[in-house]
């Protein structure tokens, strides 16, 4: 008991730090589980944890992702109250279209430059952007319906974080695809 009320004071008074450790935790532990099942299952012999890119996932869902969701939930509860049909219909319609784009650039851009890929940090966002965000609608539009319907606006971030623990696993998969084995969109 003294743990939850530890952690419900933590969520009340530094609900910005509280939300983004959570998240950041989250998004490492997504990162881990897919390294546990293709290092220490899928291959033999098993290998080693990559610490790095463990350290990489942290700074992208800890520092990064974490306080864009924050502010950009606040915003968008702030500014499309309630639970109305219309209102879910919006507040969907500007999550996938006005806000994932952006995230998903971030993401390939980001770990391409902090895996030292300073030749061509746009390839593999080129090359992934157009499949994973179609993953993405097929992902995150029932998962953000939910969320507006169901989810109190004080544990938004939470529930994106188990959530996204969910989709970060697809998005780990995606982002150890080889570009050769992405088909190039056409210009």
């Amino acid at each position: 008991m003294a743990l939850f009320n530890l952690v419900k004071t933590a969520f009340r008074k530094h609900p910005v730090i509280a939300n983004c450790t959570t998240y950041g935790f989250l998004y490492v532990g997504a990162e881990f589980s897919q390294q546990t099942v293709t290092k220490k299952f899928l291959t033999s012999p098993p290998q080693d944890i990559d610490k790095p890119t463990l350290a990489r996932y942290g700074i992208m869902g800890t520092l990064i992702y974490s306080p864009i969701l924050y502010n950009w939930y606040k915003w968008l509860d702030r500014t499309f109250p309630g639970t109305a049909k219309k209102t879910i219909i919006r507040k969907l319609f500007l999550d996938q279209f006005f806000l994932t784009p952006p995230l998903l650039v971030i993401f390939y851009t980001g770990m391409s430059l902090m895996e030292m890929n300073f030749d061509e940090p746009f390839e593999e966002c080129k090359r992934k952007f157009v499949p994973t965000f179609i993953r993405s609608c097929m992902f995150w539009l029932p998962a953000q319906t939910l969320n507006f319907i169901l989810i109190p606006p004080a544990f938004r971030v939470i529930y994106m974080g188990f959530a996204s623990f969910c989709w970060v696993n697809i998005l780990c998969f995606l982002k150890r695809q080889k570009l050769e084995e992405i088909e190039p969109i056409a210009n």
